[in-house]
């Protein structure tokens, strides 16, 4: 594990240098390393009217229904009460709804809390006639951003010039977050690497978003077929698999340098960012008339927070490929990768399991588990996560839904017969 390059002043204030002093400063600050203890959830929805789908629900509509646990995006002024079981909810550029939830010890604690805290954000959505979406990616509506941000709009600019999938993604996705401690110094790059080569194989079992806007796209994951396609340099995997022994955090911190920049916070007037401009080009003055001042720690905290890979690490590790799940059924890849990541000898085993198709990542978007060599690599890989449970401190009901879950999501994959070998 690459430690700081520098002795850093971490205040927000303080300016960058050059290319190695950003670098070291990201490899110091996303990755932080003992003994892995913790499993957080970030749980989100798409937000429907319960009368009619497809209408679009406004910004002011869902702010009454959240009530004092709005988010101040939504509602300037808010509390942001935290839900009774202690998640915070926050709200997406289209409307969709999350829960955070604190990370715990105990993952048979963290499903309970987080089994209330939906039940209690379903019954505010309820009494306003909402109600949650159950795939990811909304089936019923086009995409239309109702959260007006300086930094949405400036997302949306950027994003709009690359194509229509940026729009997409924004306002008509839904994903489940899974959040794990980096582990021991020695033990970063093999949990780093294994969450990457895991990533075909699960988002193909819980893939959830072959529908969009009204129509069947032929994609098993939608959401993840969009954000692949939304900007290369911001949302392709961060050199998870390390060749040559590289080590998690400098792929990482070189991965944010070459990323380009999204949206500059200012004080006033919109955030814009100048087109095709990376975060390294900036730490090099090549636009000065765009960006007069070198950016400091604060402008590389942002920008660390505009870059989407599907794990990204942020002192934890925090997987980002898995679909929003139906309410019945969210439990399942959560508790499949906690039992996954319980112990090491397990995540070296998971890692070898998945290496078959640890590079199919757009096949595994695009056919599920009619892809054969993903299946194959889920069969195994799934009956070790089911094992593994027994190391979770599941209660029998908790172990029982996933078991069940997953048993049905491997058998009820249908074959596709363009599916390629």
């Amino acid at each position: 594990m690459t430690v700081a390059r520098h002795a850093f002043d971490i205040r927000s204030t303080s300016v960058l240098h050059d290319r190695d002093h950003a670098e070291g400063y990201v490899a110091s600050v996303c990755f932080k390393t003992g003994p892995p203890r913790l499993v957080g959830v970030e749980l989100e929805w798409t937000v429907h009217d319960c009368r009619d789908l497809a209408a679009v629900v406004p910004a002011a509509r869902l702010a009454r229904a959240l009530g004092p646990h709005a988010p101040r995006s939504l509602r300037p002024y808010s509390q942001e009460r935290p839900l009774p079981g202690g998640g915070l909810v926050t709200v997406e550029p289209g409307g969709q709804v999350e829960i955070s939830a604190p990370p715990l010890p105990s993952l048979s604690r963290l499903l309970t809390l987080l089994e209330q805290d939906i039940a209690y954000l379903a019954g505010l959505l309820a009494s306003a006639g909402l109600v949650l979406g159950d795939a990811g990616t909304d089936p019923h509506r086009p995409p239309r951003r109702t959260l007006n941000t300086p930094r949405y709009a400036a997302m949306q600019a950027a994003f709009d010039r690359l194509g229509p999938h940026g729009s997409t993604m924004m306002c008509s996705t839904a994903g489940l977050q899974v959040c794990l401690d980096a582990g021991l110094p020695d033990r970063v790059a093999a949990r780093w690497s294994a969450l990457h080569a895991l990533g075909p194989v699960l988002l193909a079992a819980f893939a959830n978003s072959s529908h969009l806007a009204g129509h069947r796209t032929g994609w098993a994951s939608t959401r993840m077929r969009t954000w692949y396609a939304t900007d290369p340099s911001r949302t392709r995997p961060a050199g998870g698999l390390l060749p040559g022994g590289e080590a998690a955090s400098d792929a990482y911190a070189r991965y944010a340098m070459d990323a380009t920049l999204l949206c500059v916070q200012r004080r006033s007037g919109p955030w814009d960012a100048p087109p095709g401009v990376t975060f390294g080009d900036w730490l090099a003055g090549a636009t000065p008339s765009a960006l007069p001042t070198p950016p400091t720690v604060a402008d590389l905290d942002y920008h660390l927070g505009t870059l989407f890979p599907p794990v990204r690490p942020r002192g934890y590790l925090e997987v980002r490929y898995l679909d929003a799940q139906p309410l019945a059924g969210w439990t399942a890849p959560v508790a499949v990768l906690a039992a996954l990541f319980a112990d090491e000898e397990t995540v070296d085993r998971a890692r070898e399991l998945a290496a078959p198709a640890a590079r199919r990542w757009t096949s595994a978007a695009r056919y599920g588990l009619a892809d054969p060599v993903v299946a194959r690599a889920a069969d195994g890989v799934l009956a070790l996560a089911l094992t593994a449970l027994d190391r979770t401190d599941l209660t029998p009901r908790q172990r029982a839904v996933v078991v069940e879950t997953v048993d049905r999501r491997l058998t009820g994959a249908e074959a596709n017969p363009r599916s390629s070998t």
